[in-house]
């Protein structure tokens, strides 16, 4: 808990590591209370690569990525956190990580006199979740984020719609002209974790069925040259539907184009969080994992949530962990119809 204050603060660290799903997170909040509290500075930081995501933000909102190789052992994160003191002069920290890193970071500038506010993960919840002695949902990811700043008295401002909002979406070479009559469907197809991810040979059933409306226009999203060689055969067989995989962008671009989509197909990934930032409705697939554990997208329905409700489900909070019995089948046991009634419910609304 963060020690009460009277002192109006001037400069605020908020930090952020590990995965690219968890730090698009922050946005739907950090954003807000960014622009409810204009007379505040912000500095957030994260890793190199999910600093990227951080588009329009707030004019008072600094986004430092660092590479935390220059900052190894438990020195690394007192450097970290003395020069960036030194450099910003904070007079208090949103720690919403909790791990090592950060409570080596937080105790070194709370003996500068900075006051420290740290999130709640909730993680005994999170384990009777898994183990089914909770049956029911856990306090969300973004919630627990909005009470760190409200820790240190901070307005946490108006709900977050898209990233966009309020702001002309950029032009992107990746995004083509939208027809009238034109629906247009991103799907994103894999995951870090098995668990997670919906086989390959079902979701091309799914896309196989999409693309057989003409006026259905499929975006295919992920990365690495293994995506690459599986998604390409898949692609190659429609004429309207699209590889973003072999075409060079950045989430600036992936997400103009997401703002203009009707609906994203993708599993519990970073995906499904950047849909979210973009505003798109999303059909989320679920297998090891479940949305309970608080994980869910922005704003995102759980009508729109595909799941089977197994005894073994969830099997790990964040997916990653092997099959119990080897074979998958809280993925493989979806049939990929009911995934395709999932996405053309949306594009009708």
């Amino acid at each position: 808990m963060a020690k009460s204050s009277n002192k109006p603060l001037k400069t605020v660290l908020i930090t952020r590591f590990s995965a690219l799903g968890d730090v698009a997170m922050t946005i739907p909040i950090v954003y807000p209370v960014c622009e409810a509290n204009p007379k505040v500075n912000f500095v957030l930081v994260t890793r190199e690569h999910p600093s990227k995501l951080f588009i329009n933000r707030p004019a008072n909102l600094i986004v430092l990525g660092v590479d935390l190789d220059k900052y190894k052992g438990v020195s690394g994160p007192v450097r970290l956190a003395s020069n960036l003191h030194h450099r910003y002069d904070f007079d208090a920290m949103a720690d919403l990580h909790d791990v090592l890193r950060t409570k080596l970071m937080s105790a070194t500038l709370r003996l500068k006199g900075v006051m420290v506010a740290t999130i709640d993960k909730g993680r005994s919840d999170k384990r009777k979740v898994v183990s089914g002695k909770l049956r029911q949902p856990v306090e969300s990811t973004h919630s627990r984020y909005r009470k760190v700043f409200e820790q240190l008295g901070l307005d946490t401002g108006q709900e977050f719609v898209s990233i966009f909002s309020g702001k002309d979406v950029p032009r992107s070479p990746i995004v083509p002209a939208k027809e009238t009559a034109d629906r247009w469907v991103a799907i994103a197809p894999f995951s870090q974790h098995k668990s997670k991810e919906y086989p390959l040979e079902q979701m091309k059933l799914v896309i196989d069925e999409l693309a057989r409306d003409e006026h259905c226009c499929i975006f295919l999203l992920g990365g690495g040259e293994n995506e690459r060689k599986a998604i390409d055969p898949i692609a190659k067989q429609h004429s309207n539907v699209m590889s973003l995989l072999h075409i060079k962008h950045d989430f600036a671009d992936e997400l103009a184009l997401l703002s203009r989509c009707d609906v994203m197909l993708t599993m519990d990934s970073a995906n499904m969080h950047i849909a979210s930032l973009a505003g798109v409705p999303v059909v989320s697939v679920w297998g090891g994992t479940h949305p309970w554990c608080g994980f869910m997208g922005w704003h995102q329905a759980m009508r729109d949530v595909v799941q089977l409700e197994l005894e073994c489900r969830p099997c790990s909070v964040f997916g990653n962990k092997k099959c119990r019995y080897g074979d998958y089948h809280c993925m493989r046991d979806i049939s990929p119809e009911i995934i395709i009634e999932k996405v053309r419910t949306i594009l009708k609304r």
